[in-house]
């Protein structure tokens, strides 16, 4: 057994050893995950949001620690680029926070592009892989399928769909997130095999 292997086997017992002592937060963290993922799906442009604002908060504080950091790194290279990525990085964030309803139609073009992008590339990786892959190149294949059915139906319904489909994706993915934590919770809980 090479020492890489052994440090990786110390390490996957440590993460199990911790997830196995702290499993009542993970199950916590998850049960709450469930419950926010279910709220934005039942309330997506709520949901929707309340997204466009955390991310115009998460624009505005990176552009600020970024003016700030380029601020103290006045004679490094890259200065003048350092500048302008922080003011638009705060720039963002307050046309996030000052108009988040506008913000979110923007947000949604963003989301549609990611389809497009995502779907084309699972789709090429599945026809690339289909040899090496047997049967389970077709289900990368539906994934890359879906991905633009998705980005057609969203960019088919601009801009009445800007108002949800942020909120119910963020949802969804909270749900199965959160599902995944209380499944990993659940089987943490029983005591480790020495």
């Amino acid at each position: 057994m090479s020492i890489n292997q052994t440090e990786a086997e110390r390490m996957g017992g440590a993460v199990a050893g911790a997830i196995h002592e702290h499993w009542g937060l993970f199950l916590a963290e998850g049960i709450i995950l469930v419950i926010l993922g279910l709220i934005a799906i039942v309330v997506p442009p709520l949901a929707t949001l309340a997204f466009t604002i955390i991310i115009g908060w998460l624009f505005f504080v990176s552009g600020v620690v970024g003016l700030i950091t380029t601020a103290w790194a006045r004679g490094a290279p890259g200065f003048w680029w350092s500048l302008v990525s922080a003011i638009i990085a705060i720039a963002a964030g307050v046309v996030l926070l000052l108009w988040p309803v506008n913000g979110t139609l923007s947000l949604t073009l963003v989301l549609i592009a990611f389809f497009i992008v995502e779907g084309g590339a699972s789709i090429f990786y599945a026809v690339e892989h289909r040899d090496q892959l047997s049967g389970r190149w077709g289900w990368m294949l539906v994934s890359g399928i879906i991905d633009l059915i998705l980005a057609a139906i969203i960019l088919a319904g601009l801009p009445g769909t800007a108002s949800w489909a942020l909120g119910l994706l963020v949802g969804i993915n909270m749900v199965f997130g959160g599902a995944a934590l209380i499944a990993m919770a659940l089987a943490a809980r029983k005591p480790m095999a020495a």
